[in-house]
């Protein structure tokens, strides 16, 4: 037997439930609910971060795997074995030195003590040589990727992480096979760490002075006084300390001395674009391997070597110049002006292996991390001088060396974008340090502006009156 229902007319305030009500009620009335709790911004940002994080960390996973991939012949580019170096060279260094012993008798030994534990890492892993190579080149990789993540935080950018991630596989395999990457990695540490430990950045600079010279270079930007002092006096020491224990405990530790002293024009330099052009014209030198690279031989071969290395006198000159002149220093200035003096020294060097590439990567990506720099086109520059690179070896070496049009074209606008590169970077470093800063407008002209009073203006004002003394000037 059924009942009617009958329904309740008792009322009850607005918001709350009579007792027979279930949820649904709720439910159908959505306005009745209280509103949701705004997210927080902090979470929002983090989330954010985490995602960015995340899609660098991809897209660097999804590169190297191409690269791998060139390195272990999977994927062909090129005629060139750019494996040989490690599994050759390399593994017959890691030999000899393994005997307390430099490599007395091979010209193509060129580097700073310090290499010599680099050499015998890949030795002392439980793999193969070559094997155990790729795991160190790829671990350094993979530090410098963290750490330029980890910078960017804080409302600093993330454009370095992004130009490393997706710029260092340009340069194709040969990435995976010189242990420049390893360098690149000290370098980059001790830039990072100077900023706010300089004692520990220095010591980096020395042990990579140790490794290929040019991490010296990263303390060239150091702001005067204490800092200066600090950074300098533990790279000197490091060195020294690094430099002393391989003197005494070990053989021929500074041999490389004269085989790099007697090195001649490299093919791939921007000193050989004079001998390209005399080729059209009958000139009757060659290339062949020569000290441990492919180099021409022949008339005007050292007048051009000398003339390179009068260059780079000149950089030095003009880095000292500037160091003497710089007024202003921020936050950006020390990574800019160790790019500036990194871009002078390769494009001025007798050699421009591939390689080089990594090192002026690694460094613009520092730059990229603070929101002032100055060399946001500078960096443009060298992603698509890596390009072109990858384009002159492996893929159109064998051209280059036979003189052949196609891969001296790809040659000539490679180093024609480094130079640009250079003079890009040092135009900007001077402006943003050295240039004065237009007069700024008087205090008492808004004030007199304000009581109606005559005031002679210029015709147009200063921008930088306006502006942010941190933000990138214009040059």
């Amino acid at each position: 037997m059924f009942h009617p229902v009958v329904r309740s007319t008792q009322r009850f305030p607005v918001g709350l439930q009579s007792p027979g009500e279930d949820s649904i009620t709720t439910q159908l009335h959505p306005l009745s609910r209280p509103a949701e709790p705004a997210d927080d911004p902090a979470l929002s940002r983090a989330r954010a971060t985490r995602r960015a994080w995340a899609a660098v960390a991809v897209s660097w996973a999804a590169t190297r795997t191409l690269v791998m991939l060139m390195v272990l012949g999977l994927l062909q580019l090129g005629t060139s074995d750019v494996t040989s170096d490690v599994k050759v060279i390399y593994q017959g260094w890691a030999q000899v030195l393994q005997t307390g012993t430099f490599p007395l008798d091979d010209v193509t030994w060129q580097y700073p003590p310090l290499t010599a534990l680099v050499m015998l890492l890949p030795h002392w892993l439980p793999w193969t040589y070559f094997t155990g190579f790729l795991v160190m080149v790829a671990v350094a990789d993979a530090l410098v990727l963290g750490l330029l993540l980890r910078a960017s935080r804080h409302g600093r950018s993330r454009a370095g992480a992004w130009l490393w991630a997706l710029v260092v596989p340009l340069l194709g395999p040969t990435v995976y096979c010189r242990f420049d990457l390893v360098v690149t990695a000290v370098g980059v540490v001790g830039l990072l760490a100077a900023a706010t430990r300089p004692r520990l950045g220095g010591v980096l600079a020395g042990m990579g002075a140790m490794l290929k010279v040019w991490p010296v270079l990263m303390v060239l930007g150091t702001p005067r006084g204490r800092r200066t002092r600090e950074t300098w006096t533990a790279m000197v020491v490091s060195a020294l300390a690094i430099g002393f224990y391989y003197a005494v405990t070990n053989v021929g530790a500074y041999s490389f001395m004269s085989f790099q002293e007697n090195r001649g024009v490299e093919i791939e330099s921007l000193g050989a674009i004079p001998f390209y052009l005399a080729h059209l014209f009958g000139w009757r030198g060659h290339a062949e391997m020569h000290y441990g690279s492919t180099e021409f031989l022949g008339t005007g071969v050292q007048l051009v070597g000398k003339l390179m290395v009068a260059l780079s006198l000149a950089a030095f000159a003009w880095l000292l110049l500037w160091r003497f002149r710089a007024r202003r220093w921020t936050a950006a200035t020390p990574a800019d002006a160790a790019l500036a003096a990194l871009l002078l020294f390769t494009v001025t060097s007798r050699v421009i292996s591939p390689q080089y590439l990594v090192w002026l990567i690694g460094v613009a990506a520092v730059c990229l991390v603070s929101p002032h720099t100055t060399q946001r086109p500078t960096a443009w520059l060298i992603a698509a001088a890596s390009l072109f690179t990858f384009l002159e070896f492996p893929v159109f070496f064998g051209d280059l060396a036979a003189f052949k049009p196609l891969g001296v074209s790809v040659l000539v606008v490679r180093n024609l974008l480094l130079a640009a590169a250079a003079l890009v970077s040092c135009r900007r470093l001077w402006c943003a340090t050295v240039r004065p800063e237009p007069e700024a407008v008087p205090d008492m002209v808004p004030a007199a502006l304000s009581e109606g009073l005559p005031v002679a203006l210029p015709e147009t004002l200063p921008e930088a009156a306006a502006t942010d003394p941190e933000t990138e000037p214009s040059c």
